[in-house]
């Protein structure tokens, strides 16, 4: 995420918060009433994406992890491709020979 990013998300958040307090004064709440409102609202609306990101971070789908794996990957079939035939069928032979014996 870029640094205009966080900056947008914040400007949009302080605005829902706004927007939230004026439209409950003008359902009628009073100004107190309409600021406690809003400021749930608010508060719920960042546990909600606060708890997305915990999720996310508890089933390792951050962006970061899936780039890492999607890497490793890469690396490991560039190494299976560079392998000659013979290199390639003596690998195979010791996984073989080890489930075997496992």
């Amino acid at each position: 995420m870029r640094r205009i990013d966080v900056f947008l998300i914040g400007i949009g958040v302080f605005a829902i918060g706004g927007a939230g307090y004026l439209g409950l004064k003008w359902a009628g709440l009073d100004n107190i009433d309409a600021g406690i409102w809003s400021q749930l609202l608010l508060v719920g609306i960042i546990f909600a994406w606060l708890s997305t990101y915990i999720f996310r971070v508890a089933t390792k789908k951050m962006t970061y992890t899936q780039q890492l794996k999607d890497y490793k990957e890469a690396v490991l079939q560039k190494r299976l491709d560079e392998l000659t035939p013979a290199e390639l069928a003596k690998i195979q032979a010791e996984i073989e020979s080890e489930r075997n014996s496992g």
